[in-house]
């Protein structure tokens, strides 16, 4: 069975690709079978009246943080109220009193909204695994993004160092070196996918330096090689000088040393990095996962990205999670984004990367980031992972001319018209076809309730 796209008003094929006008896109199974004009609907194939659609690739989130999305719009973690270090120890014992139903049901809360606002694969950063919630949180998240269609990474985080010895992290969701990566290997073993289409990957991601011993990422670093497998970690939001106090060099050296670093790695944040710190990553292929939307609340600065771009690093977007960013919605963070540099144009030594290369950050830009050449883009043989917006409306007179630039310069302020995963339609109408949004709404505020009340 497939999907015929009938009379698209614009199908962007990549961010800067080629944008075909009055065109169709089929797909089969889960793959693109076809974009062009005039393309015949083979039997069986649900045909759409595609006519004032433009067609997009899915969005690819690569940082987020699901299990925060328990903790939003909460005046008493308000961080303008408090310093970070306050901050810090006022969510984290927040955080582990979470349940394994509450890593459930939060995951599930993430990804439906990521859905909505045309997010077909997420990356999550997992690194909080109190001991009264056991091992299987990652199994959890795979179940829920099974439920929703949503192609998912989980990044199994961790943290080892403890409070005592300099971390932030209570002892309650603290693990042994050993722990951390005996379950890594488990949920590698266990879920990971790695051929083409694959729906299920799993990541080797210790939380960040400033919380782990070194051996953590040592062992990270042998297991994510050996078993082919992408590395994620923080770096570069406020712990440079901490690690440097520490070791003697600051984080990004650290991790060098190490091989925490290359074209099968990305970092999360990185607003505080250094130009030579930056080219030193250029040279290594190792990637950053941007999250504008956090540098309101949290950033000592708007982070660099066009000397990042300039200079050649690899990048991605992320919405990163609700501790500082109270949404899970990457469509906004397209915006944000490109508005963010804007504002401190005049300040930067390199331009700021056209509107257009912000909405590739968060396609063939995730892609790369998570390893994969089979999303990104629309094209015959790719996966059938796009979304769609209906621009017959007024939110887009006088827009339509520049399909590219839209998301980042315009914004697309509404839920899509429809999100497909895999050659699966998983949100159109308003509704996720065959779940009952009213049921998951009520199950997820209740076990909200009974944690955290």
């Amino acid at each position: 069975m497939g999907v015929l796209f009938r009379n698209c008003a614009a199908i962007v094929t990549s961010a800067r690709g080629e944008v075909l006008r009055d065109a169709d896109l089929l797909t089969e199974g889960p793959a693109i079978a076809g974009i062009g004009p005039g393309l015949p609907a083979p039997p069986g194939t649900e045909v759409i009246d595609a006519t004032g659609w433009f067609l997009y690739p899915g969005l690819v989130n690569t940082h987020h943080h699901f299990f925060q999305t328990f903790v939003r719009n909460r005046v008493e973690l308000d961080w303008t109220r408090m310093a970070v270090i306050e901050w810090l120890d006022t969510i984290y014992p927040i955080f582990a009193r979470l349940t394994e139903e509450c890593f459930y049901h939060s995951s599930l809360t993430a990804m439906a909204e990521l859905i909505k606002h045309g997010c077909t694969t997420a990356f999550d950063h997992q690194y909080n695994f109190p001991r009264h919630a056991g091992k299987r949180i990652v199994d959890r998240q795979f179940q829920a993004a099974e439920l929703l269609g949503m192609r998912f990474h989980a990044g199994r985080g961790g943290n080892t160092l403890p409070k005592s010895e300099g971390s932030t992290i209570p002892d309650e969701m603290l693990e042994t070196t050993d722990e951390f990566i005996a379950d890594c290997e488990r949920a590698i073993d266990t879920f990971h996918q790695p051929g083409p289409f694959a729906m299920r990957q799993v990541a080797v991601a210790p939380c960040q330096p400033v919380n782990c011993y070194l051996d953590t990422f040592t062992e990270s670093v042998r297991l994510a090689r050996d078993k082919g497998v992408i590395l994620h970690t923080h770096v570069g939001e406020g712990e440079a000088e901490v690690i440097r106090a520490r070791h003697g060099v600051r984080t990004v050296e650290y991790l060098e040393r190490v091989g925490f670093c290359g074209p099968d790695t990305f970092y999360a944040h990185c607003w505080e990095l250094t130009r030579n710190e930056l080219a030193r990553m250029a040279a290594t292929g190792t990637g950053v996962s941007h999250c504008p939307e956090p540098v309101y609340l949290v950033g000592a600065e708007v982070t660099d990205i066009p000397a990042m771009a300039a200079l050649g690093v690899p990048l991605s977007l992320g919405c990163d999670g609700s501790a500082s960013n109270d949404n899970s919605n990457l469509m906004h963070c397209i915006h944000s984004g490109y508005m963010l540099q804007c504002l401190v144009a005049g300040t930067r030594a390199d331009p700021v990367p056209l509107p257009a290369a912000f909405l590739e950050m968060a396609t063939e830009g995730g892609a790369r980031a998570l390893g994969r050449s089979d999303i990104g883009r629309l094209a015959p043989g790719m996966a059938a992972d796009l979304f769609a917006i209906d621009t017959r409306r007024m939110d887009y007179v006088g827009t339509r001319h520049d399909p590219q630039s839209l998301p980042a310069k315009l914004g697309v302020g509404s839920p899509t018209d429809l999100t497909m995963i895999n050659g699966r339609i998983v949100w159109a109408k308003g509704e996720f076809p065959g779940l009952d949004e009213a049921q998951m709404f009520a199950e997820a505020e209740a076990v909200l309730t009974a944690t955290l009340s």
